[in-house]
């Protein structure tokens, strides 16, 4: 039988489709286990839980249309079994068992090798099983569909296929209790956005000091036409940012979250405010307030004396 354009398309989108959702479910475990099983030398904590969205996104909308297309090709196999003999079929699939089998040994060789050395980990364990289990679900099935004689029975391929869409459900499952629901997210941004602001209105605060010696009475004494700065307000609420002068030195800056912040700093991707006292922004659900002190030898004035 000669093998046609459609053929050739919906066997390579079958394998297209298989490798972007592998990829996609390692990514999704490994930032499960990266959240459940924290590492101290890990200090970037993704706020916005990108990855895991993403790799949920993907598997919701590749791992379906994988396994509408592996339907597919099977139903035109059992029509037409001469279809096995296809080359780009041989091709894709022999690939396929070469990259999971060199996945499987190298796993194995990182495995050994990180035991030698001592440096084993729960969270180093469970990606490398996790790798494990994905690679050899995936060699397992295709080194037994490249058998002409006896290829994988409907009972057989049935039994592949609630065990791939459980393990994709649970993975799913898992990222949306680290991740949280769409609604939660939005909150969270929320949140970034009133630390970002903060930070913002702290360092205009202590550059203003170091101009005129004295701390601004009010927020509105920040903004500057000239310089195009505008004190932010809550983007959520468009009320403006509570600010309380404590001392000549001090003052205190109010702000309502959502959610507790995430990690040990809600924004440890922005360069942290060296210099000042209590410079984390860690914080409970609900109004918080944060009480910085100039240090006037770190941060001497600039007045130009005359």
């Amino acid at each position: 039988m000669k093998m046609t354009p459609k053929d050739f398309f919906l066997h390579l989108a079958s394998i297209v489709t298989l490798y972007v959702s592998a990829v996609s479910l390692l990514v999704l475990v490994f930032h499960i286990v990266d959240i459940a099983f924290p590492d101290n030398l890990n200090y970037y904590i993704d706020p916005y839980s990108s990855g895991i969205r993403f790799a949920i996104a993907s598997l919701v909308i590749i791992f379906p249309l994988y396994l509408f297309l592996t339907w597919l090709l099977n139903r035109d196999y059992s029509r037409a079994p001469e279809k096995r003999e296809f080359a780009i079929r041989k091709w894709l699939t022999t690939f396929t068992l070469f990259i999971t089998g060199a996945a499987i040994i190298v796993d194995l060789v990182i495995l050994l090798n990180e035991f030698l050395g001592g440096e084993i980990t729960t969270r180093f364990v469970l990606k490398v099983v996790a790798v494990l289990v994905v690679a050899t679900a995936v060699f397992t099935y295709y080194i037994h569909e490249m058998r002409s004689s006896a290829p994988l029975t409907l009972k057989e391929r049935r039994v592949y296929r609630f065990s791939a869409i459980l393990l994709v459900f649970a993975a799913i499952i898992g990222g949306f209790m680290v991740m949280g629901s769409p609604t939660t997210q939005r909150l969270v941004k929320f949140d970034m956005q009133k630390v970002n602001d903060l930070e913002s209105i702290q360092w205009q605060i202590v550059n203003y000091w170091q101009i005129k010696q004295a701390l601004p009475s009010k927020l509105d004494d920040l903004n500057d036409p000239i310089s195009s700065y505008m004190t932010p307000k809550d983007r959520q609420t468009g009320e403006v940012y509570k600010y309380e002068k404590v001392s000549n030195l001090s003052f205190r800056l109010c702000a309502t979250f959502n959610k507790k912040s995430i990690g040990n700093n809600l924004s440890l991707m922005h360069p942290k405010a060296i210099g000042l006292e209590n410079t984390s922004w860690q914080h409970e659900a609900g109004a918080q307030c944060f009480e910085r002190t100039i240090d006037p030898e770190r941060y001497p004035s600039t007045r130009q004396k005359i």
